[in-house]
């Protein structure tokens, strides 16, 4: 499915990107080529639908969002797209995931919500719960993070 130069991009572009002017010179080099080879390939796995998106994941607890809460909603199924929608618009909301809901537990839809305090989850929460008319929510706050990383398709130091 890939190509040895795609793998070793794919492995080199999964983790952290270096942090300086330009970071697809360093991918570059450490692939074996040149940048405009790295960004090409980067284009055309987009343009393929294997690359969804670049994302930049933010340590919020190091720039002040020192609260974080899962917000799960009983919606509607009906409504459930179009509310997803609108909660995933809000500037708080991180995520926005649909789920199945469980025996005991009817929630369906789940919002992951970033503020510098609780109080402010709340609020956001309650704002949230009033523009999308959806009152029926629990609130989960995170208390300590186990394990953040993003996934690793291939190791960066296989030789191809």
């Amino acid at each position: 499915m890939f190509n040895d130069l795609e793998k070793k991009i794919i492995a080199l572009i999964q983790g952290d990107m270096p942090v300086e002017k330009h970071p697809y010179r360093m991918i570059a080099k450490k692939a074996g080529t040149d940048e405009q080879t790295v960004l090409a390939v980067i284009q055309d796995l987009n343009d393929r639908g294997i690359i969804r998106r670049f994302g930049a994941t933010l340590r919020h607890q190091k720039s002040g969002f020192n609260a974080n809460a899962m917000v799960a909603w009983r919606v509607d199924e009906d409504r459930v797209e179009a509310v997803g929608q609108l909660m995933a618009s809000f500037d708080q909301v991180s995520h926005c995931y649909r789920r199945n809901p469980a025996k005991d537990w009817p929630y369906n839809l789940y919002t992951m919500v970033h503020a510098t305090d609780e109080s402010a989850c709340r609020e956001i929460a309650a704002d949230i719960s009033e523009k999308a008319a959806v009152n029926a929510y629990e609130i989960l706050f995170s208390r300590k993070e186990l394990k953040k990383t993003s996934m690793q398709y291939f190791d960066d130091d296989t030789d191809f």
